[in-house]
């Protein structure tokens, strides 16, 4: 197994993983379910563990397809962009929620303001985890980079026409 590869195979873990842990975190924030708000802090801290080999794996990724025909490397720019956003923020809401599980362990009556920090971070993880993805998603599967026939994707990941607009002089 190469770094590409587990690359590709774990890439999902962190965007899917956050979503399950923000959604469970909140039903346990609402239905003031200490043990469901503590399991879900405890699966977004993997998912931050796991974010760290999707991340480090990247690059050595990137050197295996940049040759490739098809690849897009205004979308491996801001893949690697959006990623290094990403690894941090998702590393910030897995200290975020080791934190709040710690605090709940020792009856901290912070706790639950943890888990709603946690939670809060958990939505802007889950944000940057699925730009980051729908870059990397765009770098080799051009079905969803090219959506409209002659359209291309400028410098800021913008698709613009490949027609030139036309003078009424």
């Amino acid at each position: 197994m190469n770094s590409t590869y587990l690359h590709l195979l774990l890439n999902h873990f962190p965007i899917i993983g956050t979503l399950v842990g923000s959604g469970l975190l909140l039903w346990g924030i609402i239905k003031k379910q200490a043990q469901t708000q503590s399991i879900a802090a405890g699966v977004l801290f993997l998912m931050a563990v796991i974010a760290l080999p999707v991340y480090l794996t990247g690059e050595p990724a990137e050197e295996t397809v940049e040759n490739l025909p098809g690849i897009s490397e205004t979308m491996m720019e801001l893949h690697e962009e959006s990623a290094n956003l990403a690894i941090w923020i998702m590393g910030i809401t897995g200290i975020a929620s080791l934190i709040a599980i710690l605090l709940h362990r020792q009856n901290n009556r912070l706790s639950g303001k943890a888990y709603l920090i946690a939670f809060l971070l958990s939505i802007l993880t889950f944000g940057a985890m699925v730009r980051t993805g729908y870059y990397g998603g765009r770098i080799r599967h051009s079905e969803i980079r090219d959506a409209n026939a002659g359209n291309t994707v400028n410098e800021n990941g913008d698709e613009a026409s490949g027609e030139k607009e036309k003078d009424d002089d």
